[in-house]
């Protein structure tokens, strides 16, 4: 860690541990849009970010970018305790495998996770810090899989890996002490359209899972919606990043329509996991990440939806710093022990 990292990081822990008001003096004052009011505290480290040079979620440069995002990513997720981690691997993907304090080795459930990072980024490092807290708070060991990512590896293998992965856990759950019936899958942003399509995909194969929890999923790849327009520029995930995305990661027109990046559109199958979608009320996915879940209610699935309106898109990984985004994560996490149960712990 270089002297500039630990500079920022300790001027980002000190200013997002003020007082709410000292907050929003500094951060410019209460900002409201949309019918929202933004978290003082997320005013105050998009502000810092701005100063920083770091407003903005993706780059052309995607090397840079990938590591910009484990950089961030630790800046704010803090140092979370956790009983254990393992490396594993899972179908030919690197996974990390997170056992909450007290963990007992007999079968239980498990949540798999898949990051975040608009398909292009991200990894087991930029989503260490939430899979830490969701496992140790919720009590359910999660496993975090890496998939490939793009361009490297262009679409659909990051929904091909992660079918496997949910595939390969079903097949060595006695050796990873996982209750089959209790898998549960996960993740956020382009995670989520992931975990989505997988929960998906095992119902139609017969596998169906216990558990689905999508963060502030993509999940339509026409979006014209009120969210994109209010909060495209500005809260960290813009229209343009999304834009820049999309151009990198579906340049064929085939991939674009394809049902995988358009989940609005999938015929739902029976036997579809029980869901909780959460949205962020400051984030261009927020409308479609509903939609879906309107969806999902519309075809009988059990739904639950919680939108945290003065939160933006990438909160589960900002519980390090600051209080609002943790106690939401430390939410997700109350619903994760209530849909899986508590784990084997004694």
């Amino acid at each position: 860690m270089n002297l500039r990292t630990v500079v920022e990081g300790g001027i980002l822990r000190s200013a997002m541990a003020l007082p709410e008001q000292v907050q929003r003096l500094l951060g410019g004052g209460t900002l409201a849009v949309g019918g929202e009011r933004l978290a003082a505290d997320l005013r105050m480290m998009l502000h810092l970010q701005r100063l920083a040079g770091k407003a903005e979620f993706a780059t052309p440069d995607i090397e840079a970018g990938r590591a910009g995002l484990r950089a961030n990513a630790g800046l704010v997720g803090g140092d979370q305790p956790i009983g254990a981690v393992r490396e594993l691997t899972v179908a030919g993907c690197p996974a990390r495998h997170y056992l909450p304090r007290g963990h007992r080795p007999q079968p239980g459930p498990l949540l798999v996770f898949f990051h975040g990072g608009g398909f292009l980024y991200g990894d087991l490092d930029s989503h260490d810090a939430p899979c830490r807290l969701l496992a140790e708070q919720s009590g359910v060991p999660v496993l975090s899989v890496a998939y490939g990512l793009g361009p490297e590896h262009p679409f659909p293998t990051a929904f091909d890996d992660a079918e496997s992965a949910v595939r390969w856990v079903a097949e060595h759950a006695e050796e990873l002490d996982v209750d089959p019936a209790r898998i549960g899958v996960a993740g956020d942003s382009a995670g989520g359209n992931i975990a989505a399509w997988v929960a998906i995909a095992a119902a139609r194969a017969g596998l169906p899972l216990a558990f689905q929890l999508l963060v502030y999923p993509c999940t339509d790849e026409d979006r014209d919606t009120e969210s994109l327009r209010l909060y495209g520029r500005g809260f960290y995930l813009t229209s343009d990043s999304i834009a820049y995305v999309d151009r990198t990661y579906l340049p064929l027109p085939e991939d674009r329509g394809n049902e995988r990046m358009n989940l609005l559109d999938v015929a739902l199958p029976d036997g579809l996991a029980p869901a909780h979608v959460v949205t962020a009320g400051f984030d261009p996915l927020r409308d479609e990440g509903e939609a879906y879940a309107a969806r999902l209610e519309a075809a009988g699935v059990a739904t639950t939806v919680r939108r945290y309106g003065d939160q933006i898109h990438g909160f589960l990984n900002i519980v390090g710093v600051g209080r609002t985004s943790r106690a939401a994560v430390l939410e997700i996490a109350e619903v994760v022990r209530d849909a899986l149960g508590a784990g084997n712990r004694p």
